[in-house]
């Protein structure tokens, strides 16, 4: 398995890695950009005051314990043209052993979306948790009305597998959740 700050992956026009210090103009200045919030799964612009070079720094650190531990693994999606901070995705390991399981999860600034970045950056993590990362199954859990995630999902390679009823508390709730998801057909895990 890759160690987490050497990961990092390229597609003709993102960089999926994660975040450094040294991003911190790119990563403030995607936030400060942001249009008002599109719909009820779109955080939107949000008070940046605290958002501080040592606030990131904190994160950053958190970040790499989160992997050191396999718990968690965050990267910023960045784009190629310009270096512009776009969004980030993140895979969360669930259990390793024989199942090698992971959930992913995946958010665009919304003055980036309409371009494809969703898929492609999608994409790119998966290769990432097939290939740095040793996983044989990623997982999408998706709000069953979050239909620009679930076509997000699929084109990235994913498929439908079933309906998750109460399976996520959020807002209050226990929500239904479309579960997608892709197999690692490429690696021998008898060898």
């Amino acid at each position: 398995m890759k160690q987490y700050l050497d990961i990092c992956k390229k597609t003709k026009r993102l960089e999926v890695r994660p975040v450094r210090i040294d991003d911190y103009s790119r990563w403030i200045g995607g936030f400060t950009n942001q249009k008002p919030k599109q719909n009820r799964f779109d955080e939107g612009p949000f008070d940046f005051i605290n958002l501080t070079e040592e606030w990131l720094e904190k994160r950053i650190e958190e970040r790499k314990q989160f992997a050191a531990k396999d718990e968690m693994y965050k990267f910023g999606v960045f784009r190629c043209l310009d270096s512009a901070y776009i969004g980030f995705c993140v895979i969360a390991t669930h259990m390793r052993d024989d199942f090698q399981y992971a959930s992913v999860g995946y958010s665009i600034l919304n003055q980036y979306w309409g371009n494809g970045y969703g898929a492609e950056s999608l994409k790119t993590l998966i290769q990432i948790g097939f290939t740095d990362l040793d996983f044989h199954r990623l997982e999408a859990h998706i709000n069953t009305d979050n239909l620009v995630s679930k076509r997000v999902a699929l084109k990235a390679g994913m498929k439908f597998e079933c309906v998750r009823k109460g399976f996520i508390f959020e807002d209050g709730e226990w929500t239904d959740n479309d579960i997608y998801f892709i197999n690692n057909q490429f690696k021998n895990y008898t060898e």
